[in-house]
């Protein structure tokens, strides 16, 4: 009976409804049945909350933003389902192999009863090895091989907050030696904080900010949010925000109370109008205020690293990854956050394309690529990578373009997804190895009758629950 907007009331210890909104209460909330990530976390007016989380302790009013089919775990249902349908490509030549083993395997079976009835043999004892032949070639353990590793492997990466988007993935990341990384909301939290506000002389502080703030209110990005934020903190309401034109990776366009009012990167800049020499500092990220034309002033933020950043460019290299740092934002602010983390090579100062023509430049080097991003601005650069991977807590764009969805913002998850991916696939070529393998050893023994139908019919099932059991150990994935 929910509808987008309303609002309804979450007590102690029940579950979430829907996707929503805080309005009013405080909480911690537990999020594992998405994310895997046992810790509840604490929430509070404005933050976002998933339906299906359990609410642990305090009463909250939550108002609904998301309802039925396009809450976050409904989509989650979706892309697990569509995962295990799918076919890796070392399945398809399962297939074609199949088409070939099958006949052959009817024929050997017909020669078998031949022969034997040419030397001699009884009638009974002819047909047993032909039928022995029949029952131990049976391929159902080629069939059972990938669907359920696959199953098994992408129920473990949904109890981890890790979603396979299907087998066809598998093999590309099985072949990737290098991982760029976004910034802003991947390496680091993406919760930007406003460490300076610097007018141009004749504007003052608080116009500054109203103007900045009433105009990065219609945009989702994390330097966006942050701005407007701190305005309403500073300032209490904002101006009503009139037309709004977002252009990613340069910045915003809006019209507040009458002034065309720009905030983005210097090349940003209303009709030409430069800021002047001096406006912005080393390792800080900078946003250009403009209105009707002229240099108004900039707002300098901060942003802090994720804990767990650095532990996961580690991980990649271990792995065989080069990590490299892909942004948008200034020279100096990438190089602080490379230095921090350990990347040695970074690419800084691009707009969505250039991240694109950043992708094709390491593919062209020769390198595998995969992607880690979550905002719009990196959406196309996602589906460029040999192997996209969205994080969950960024937009939709991000993760409709992604090969792989992590549902935490956690960076160590991405390495744990490449990890299950490989251990999946190696599942998948173990199981089609042996189950062939052991087809066909067994196939002469049965043609020369040393196996009767009773033995072959035991060793054939034997296989199958072979690749079942060798499968279910993908469940013990940590």
């Amino acid at each position: 009976q929910l509808r987008v907007g309303d609002e309804f009331v979450v007590r102690p210890g029940e579950k979430i409804a829907t996707d929503g909104t805080v309005v009013e209460g405080s909480s911690a909330v537990d999020n594992s049945l998405m994310t895997g990530e046992s810790v509840p976390v604490d929430v509070r007016v404005g933050d976002q909350v998933i339906g299906a989380a359990v609410n642990a302790n305090g009463r909250l009013v939550v108002r609904a933003s998301r309802v039925g089919a396009d809450t976050q775990l409904a989509h989650l249902a979706r892309l697990v389902a569509q995962a295990q349908q799918g076919k890796a490509k070392v399945q398809r030549l399962a297939d074609r192999i199949s088409d070939i083993f099958v006949p052959t395997v009817l024929v050997i079976a017909a020669v078998t009863l031949a022969t034997w009835l040419a030397l001699g043999e009884s009638l009974a004892f002819s047909a047993a090895a032909a039928v022995a032949v029949l029952i131990i070639a049976c391929p159902c353990a080629l069939g059972l091989a990938t669907p359920t590793a696959l199953l098994v492997g992408t129920g473990r990466g949904a109890q981890l907050g890790i979603v396979l988007k299907g087998a066809q993935m598998l093999e590309r990341v099985r072949k990737v030696d290098a991982v760029v990384l976004d910034k802003t909301g991947t390496i680091t939290t993406g919760r930007m904080s406003v460490a300076a506000v610097l007018p141009q002389p004749g504007v003052g502080v608080a116009e500054l900010l109203r103007l900045a703030g009433a105009a990065e209110s219609g945009s989702e990005h994390p330097i966006a949010k942050a701005v407007a934020a701190y305005a309403r903190a500073e300032l209490g309401e904002l101006p009503e925000l009139g037309e709004f034109a977002n252009h990613p990776g340069l910045g915003i366009a809006a019209e507040i109370d009458g002034h065309r009012v720009r905030v983005g990167k210097p090349s940003f800049a209303a009709d030409g109008a430069a800021m002047p020499e001096g406006a912005g500092i080393a390792d800080a990220t900078t946003v250009h205020v403009w209105w009707d034309g002229q240099a108004r002033g900039t707002i300098q933020l901060s942003d802090g690293l994720k804990p767990t950043s650095a532990a996961a460019i580690d991980g990649f290299r271990k792995l065989g990854l080069q990590p490299v740092l892909l942004t948008g934002d200034n020279w100096a602010a990438a190089n602080a956050v490379a230095a921090q983390v350990g990347i040695e090579r970074v690419i800084a100062e691009v707009l969505p394309d250039g991240k694109v023509a950043a992708i094709k430049s390491l593919q062209a080097e020769g390198h595998q690529v995969a992607m880690v991003g979550d905002g719009v601005n990196d959406a196309a650069a996602l589906a460029q990578a040999d192997l996209g991977i969205a994080l969950g807590t960024g937009t939709d764009a991000a993760i409709q373009a992604a090969d792989l969805t992590l549902m935490r913002g956690d960076l160590l998850v991405a390495v744990d997804a490449i990890r299950l991916s490989r251990a999946t696939l190696r599942t998948i070529q173990t199981n089609l190895f042996w189950a062939f393998a052991y087809n066909v050893a067994a196939i002469p023994l049965a043609a020369l009758g040393f196996l009767n139908p009773m033995i072959a019919g035991a060793a054939m099932a034997f296989s199958s629950v072979f690749v079942v059991l060798n499968s279910l150990r993908l469940r013990t994935f940590k």
